[in-house]
């Protein structure tokens, strides 16, 4: 291998990598690299692929379990659901792609998460997503937002997995950052799940799947830096391709191939392609990978290894086989229209040797590209920085005084049923049905509650092949955050996002067991934006452990920066999104959020809905949607979280969906309880009829109706089982509350002390919520 010369500052920039981290690189190397081991370092030791900020935060989560079978390190986490079954599960991004080119991003995104379940051995049966995108106002985010909606339907459709649920956010926070995550769930179908530790000296190493080309080349550095003005055509080959249809026969070959037991490891090519998966086998089995470069497919002529080492052309695996079965595994591959070489071997020597034309192109040690990786452990500023300090002096005095009957906005008197109307239409709130119904969501005949229908996804679970069937049980999973609240206090935003990942599985009868996150955040090196991160790990480390839901993977995506109109950065809001997943053990015992039958009686569990002095912070217009939509404010301090009572209002809400005795139940969350209603008059298209005990206490009457606060659940129930509810009520310690019934009149009807507090048409409301996201994409037509 002949020897290289030392880099120029320009080359080092170029690959991702700091001045001083190029001088570790040459003191682990004893010389300098050449252009494809200096590529190599750039994707390994981006932020993407070895975590250097994040990783001494991620040490805090709670990651064992009696459930967990696998936990971080490996493609997927894997968790024990009984009867013989086990569910691989994950969750990634695929921000910055999609901001370049929405359509490939997001499509690959999903790709890419499917790789990561079946690459464990599972069958995928779930896709969910979590979207952030900023104001619908603006032509350039309707454009992405169209984008990514159809990408994910495209991969999704056509590989025949259901989209199942997610979540979609609108703020100009994410104008030109807008955030693409993406959760996939599997049922394992092989007995020993598979991991990616390279075993066995001198068994072969085979590379399955697509060809490799020059598209995505760097994708990993690329998804780990700031956007600017020329990401969207300077970035463009950074952004993969992808192949659904080619990646379902890469499913069933995979699938096939391990069934055979002539697999000994597997690691999929997402970030960093060959360069991730020769050296992450390589380091987690402790041993080395020697890999030919000549023998790689490829659909381009003339690349060099820094472009086959870097390139990020999707749908590829890499395999350690059984030596003397090689053959056996290519026929597989080959029989599914599919690539399959040997291309090296398992060497005893802990290096990823790469040959080129009978060269040796890149020589570096393993660990040197997996796990002895840079870390930067940083300091925490002294005190939150000088925003959330400000945002927290706010209180109600900053908006107008209300009324019983309404609100002055800008000189304009508004009644209580027309602000409820005006947040029906906000995007946040409003119906994603322009979303879910371009995703087939009831592909594999597995999805029992449709998207809109409940408060969590519901896929029912077939026994496998050989696994007697046992039970009716069904999983259930969601994705949450909300990140204003993590804006504003990332601490206590970070714990209220585990808190609804739990109330709303539990709205569906579900007990939740492990979670993966998604870190997306700002810079780490700016120390509002450590502080962000750091906090909001404190919050979800204590979130997960009081739910006993613990981590068990997941994926980080930091930078997440613009230039705004000014040229300074602007980072999005900190968005920690939580991935959870429940167990049911028998799907006969789920509910929706939609009122069921009329004369249903509804109740409210928690924090109550009658005025009275509750304790401070417990509901608050403190970073609320009416605060943001209504006032045009983005203040105060979100909801603090009180662990106790929220396990005490879900497990309340669990058993009465066990004992057959709820209808329907939804959690309290964005707009607060009244939106709450009105989205449950909505999905069950019936009325209701409510009443407050009482108008005295020290809540503002917009408080009372739109302040948000976690540990509230509303459901509903047959007359037939009020005394047997409420005698189970009465021995629980929780606050609870009848608030009325399920009408016969077509409105929701609000009333306190004789006085009507706000009456709205189920179909003003169907309206204003149904259309808002549609009348923003066309904004002619509105």
């Amino acid at each position: 291998m002949s020897t290289a010369a030392h880099c120029s500052p320009d080359e080092i920039a170029s690959e991702g990598l700091k001045p001083g981290e190029y001088d570790e690189i040459v003191q682990r190397l004893g010389r300098h690299p050449n252009r494809a081991e200096l590529g190599m370092f750039g994707v390994m030791w981006s932020e993407h692929c070895c975590y250097k900020n994040s990783r001494p935060l991620l040490s805090q989560f709670p990651t064992a379990g009696e459930r967990i079978l696998v936990g971080p390190g490996e493609n997927a986490g894997v968790v024990d659901l009984g009867d013989g079954l086990q569910l691989a599960f994950k969750i990634e991004s695929h921000n910055h792609p999609s901001a370049v080119e929405p359509f490939q991003g997001a499509a690959t995104g999903v790709g890419g998460i499917l790789r990561d379940i079946f690459t464990m051995g599972a069958r995928p049966i779930a896709v969910l997503n979590s979207l952030r995108f900023g104001s619908l106002d603006d032509a350039r985010t309707r454009r992405l937002f169209n984008g990514v909606v159809s990408g994910i339907a495209h991969y999704g459709n056509c590989v025949g997995v259901p989209t199942v649920g997610g979540e979609v956010y609108f703020d100009p926070a994410y104008s030109g950052n807008p955030l693409v995550n993406a959760m996939a769930l599997g049922l394992m179908e092989i007995p020993e799940i598979m991991k990616s530790g390279a075993a066995g000296v001198g068994n072969p190493v085979l590379y399955v799947g697509s060809t490799t080309g020059r598209d995505g080349m760097g994708g990993a550095s690329f998804a780990s830096a700031e956007l600017n003005a020329e990401s969207e055509v300077e970035d463009r080959p950074a952004v993969q391709v992808g192949d659904p249809f080619l990646e379902k026969s890469l499913i069933e070959a995979c699938l096939e191939a391990f069934k055979t037991g002539a697999v000994v490891a597997a690691q999929d090519m997402g970030a960093a392609g060959l360069t991730c998966s020769t050296a992450e086998m390589a380091a987690k089995g402790g041993l080395g990978i020697d890999l030919d470069l000549d023998l790689i497919p490829n659909r381009e002529t003339g690349m060099v290894p820094y472009e086959y080492l870097l390139s990020e052309s999707q749908e590829r695996m890499l395999f350690v086989a059984e030596k003397g079965r090689e053959q056996e595994l290519i026929d597989i591959f080959h029989r599914w229209g599919l690539q399959a070489v040997v291309a090296g071997s398992v060497i005893p020597e802990s290096l990823v040797k790469i040959r080129f034309q009978g060269e040796v192109a890149a020589e570096i040690p393993a660990t040197a590209l997996s796990d002895n990786t840079p870390i930067y452990h940083r300091e925490l500023p002294p005190e939150p920085p000088e925003y959330a300090q400000k945002a927290w002096e706010w209180s109600c005095d900053r908006i107008p005084p209300c009324t019983i009957q309404g609100i002055e906005i800008q000189g304009k008197a508004k009644n209580w049923t027309q602000i409820l109307l005006d947040l029906l239409a906000t995007p946040t709130i409003a119906s994603k049905r322009w979303v879910y119904r371009q995703y087939d969501h009831q592909v594999q005949n597995n999805t029992v509650t449709l998207p809109g229908d409940a408060d969590a996804a519901v896929i029912r679970l077939r026994p496998l092949e050989g696994v007697a069937p046992r039970g009716n049980s069904a999983v259930a999973a969601t994705v949450d955050c909300n990140a204003r609240y993590v804006y504003l206090d990332p601490y206590e935003g970070a714990k209220a996002t585990v808190a609804e990942a739990a109330r709303n599985l539990s709205c569906v009868g579900a007990e939740p067991i492990a979670v993966t996150d998604n870190l997306n955040f700002g810079s780490p090196e700016k120390p509002i934006g450590y502080w962000q991160l750091a906090e909001a790990c404190r919050g979800l480390s204590e979130g997960c452990t009081a739910f006993s839901t613990p981590v068990t993977g997941g994926n980080v995506s930091l930078y997440n920066e613009t230039l705004n109109a000014a040229g300074e950065p602007q980072p999005i809001y900190p968005t920690p999104v939580v991935g959870m997943v429940g167990l049911i053990s028998n799907l006969e015992q789920t509910c929706g959020q939609g009122w069921q039958d009329e004369g249903d009686l509804i109740y409210l569990l928690g924090a109550l809905l009658t005025p009275q002095p509750v304790e401070q912070g417990a509901v608050t217009l403190g970073g609320s949607e009416y605060l943001a939509a209504i006032h045009q404010q983005v203040a105060g301090r979100p909801p603090r979280v009180d662990f106790e009572l929220e396990r005490q209002v879900q497990v309340a809400c669990r058993h009465g969906i066990q004992k057959g005795w709820i209808q329907s139940a939804h959690d309290s969350a964005e707009g607060g309880v009244v939106v709450a209603l009105a989205e449950s008059c909505i999905s069950g298209q019936r009325g209701a009829e409510l009443e407050l005990a009482s108008s005295k206490g020290e809540l503002r009457w917009d408080e009372l109706l739109f302040g948000e606060g976690g540990a509230r659940i509303l459901v509903s129930l047959r007359s037939q089982h009020q005394q047997a509810w409420e005698s189970y009520l009465q021995t629980q310690a929780l606050p609870w509350e009848y608030l009325g019934h399920v009408s016969g009149q077509n409105s929701l009807d609000l009333r306190a002390n004789g006085h009507m507090i706000l009456s709205a048409s189920l179909a003003n409301m169907t309206d204003r919520w149904s259309h808002a996201i549609e009348n923003k994409l066309n904004p002619e037509d509105s």
